[in-house]
């Protein structure tokens, strides 16, 4: 068997704990645009708070590089870019097929590539058609495409990417093909689900956030008509787990990469084939409402006491992650800050600031200087600095029951 190269394009939360696991058996090539995302990780700095200084020792040769012509003579791809959405909410491939063009400079035959990124239905033949049309080679024949859909958890030490159950798809591939494609793929998760089908393991990855993101629709449209009835919602939820097949989630702020953003891809591709999958947006509807929600009853708390200084409690889009991007936590900090009448700060010990935004440092916060404390994300570092306040000494606003 010819030597396997692998490549990941793409450092971020998917595409470096997928590099590291590779380096420890292959020549490994991290490859990033952002010159500063490799810059940083070559001096074993991982921002994201992900890996340590130590885990970020390369091994085996390999290396991380924004230098296009590093990339040239590997033969197995695998990407790991995002795929984001546009403001008119429509699936935004332009980064992914990027990636592919980049690439297909170097395409030869036998080289294997596999797309993590999350897409719907047909992305992945359709991207592989491009690198066949560019250079004259046909698809699953002279090269091979593949889908493994990422299942990273930032924040998530125990479902590491080598512990978790990942899916690995491809069609028609000679044993020649499938043995390397196993050898990379076994390096990364010791766990594999092969299928067949390209397209039912694009539809998989989809649902699986698509599932979740209605299930905390359904659990916040819940707290916010009990808060209309009167009703202690955390007692109607610890009775209704009582009963033996009730699932069990949580009301939240829901942001990140994935859940705001997947049901428009799987809509979108839906619509195209005339079908309205408007349930899909429903739960998308309830959880981009939570912004609103959560503003609504920190206004009231501002008119009811007269406050003029607050205290925001957290704002990247989860506990225990620096990741801020599709945050209704830092779209609400940004919205008190906007306002004249009123002095706003926020504290995170995982995010130091946000462009112009600086972020105070937790161990220089003096709670006593604020009249009202928002608690939006449930950090582990936060609880503990939190958990043990006199609630009838400082206002805390702690929507989502986190300082139980």
């Amino acid at each position: 068997m010819k030597k396997i190269l692998p490549c990941v394009i793409g450092l971020g939360y998917v595409g470096l704990p997928i590099f590291l696991r590779l380096q420890k058996k292959f020549q490994c090539i991290g490859y990033d645009i952002k010159k500063r995302r490799v810059n940083e990780l070559n001096f074993k700095k991982d921002l994201n708070g992900e890996f340590s200084q130590k885990e970020l020792y390369l091994k085996n040769k390999s290396l991380f590089t924004s230098d296009l012509k590093k990339i040239s003579e590997r033969n197995f791809y695998i990407i790991t870019v995002p795929t984001p959405i546009y403001q008119n909410k429509k699936p935004n491939l332009e980064p992914l097929i990027n990636a592919i063009k980049m690439i297909s400079k170097f395409i030869k035959k036998d080289d294997i590539i596999f797309i993590e990124s999350t897409v719907y239905p047909g992305v992945t033949l359709k991207l592989g058609k491009i690198i066949q049309k560019k250079n004259n080679i046909i698809i699953n024949k002279d090269f091979w495409v593949g889908y493994s859909p990422e299942r990273i958890n930032p924040g998530d030490k125990d479902k590491t990417v080598d512990k978790i159950k990942k899916i690995v798809s491809f069609e028609n591939c000679p044993k020649k093909i499938i043995n390397k494609i196993l050898s990379v793929y076994k390096t990364i998760s010791r766990k594999l689900v092969l299928s067949s089908s390209i397209k039912e393991a694009e539809m998989s990855k989809v649902i699986e956030n698509i599932q979740r993101d209605i299930n905390i629709a359904f659990m916040n449209e819940i707290m916010m008509i009990s808060e209309k009835l009167n009703i202690n919602f955390y007692n109607v939820k610890k009775l209704a787990e009582t009963k033996w097949n009730f699932m069990k989630y949580d009301p939240g702020l829901v942001g990140g990469h994935c859940l705001p953003v997947d049901p428009y891809y799987l809509y979108d591709i839906a619509k195209k084939n005339n079908f309205s999958a408007n349930f899909i947006l429903t739960g998308r509807n309830v959880n981009n409402s939570m912004k609103k929600f959560v503003l609504n009853k920190v206004n009231k708390k501002i008119k009811d006491n007269q406050i003029k200084k607050i205290l925001v409690a957290g704002i990247s889009f989860k506990k225990n992650v620096s990741d801020f991007r599709n945050s209704i936590a830092l779209e609400i900090f940004k919205n008190l800050k906007a306002k004249k009448n009123l002095y706003v700060d926020a504290v995170d010990p995982l995010i130091q600031s946000i462009g112009k935004l600086k972020i105070k440092k937790l161990h220089n916060i003096n709670l006593n200087n604020y009249e009202l404390i928002i608690y939006l994300v449930n950090h582990d570092v936060l609880n503990q600095k939190f958990s043990n306040l006199k609630k009838d000494k400082h206002n805390i606003l702690d929507i989502f029951n986190y300082l139980k």
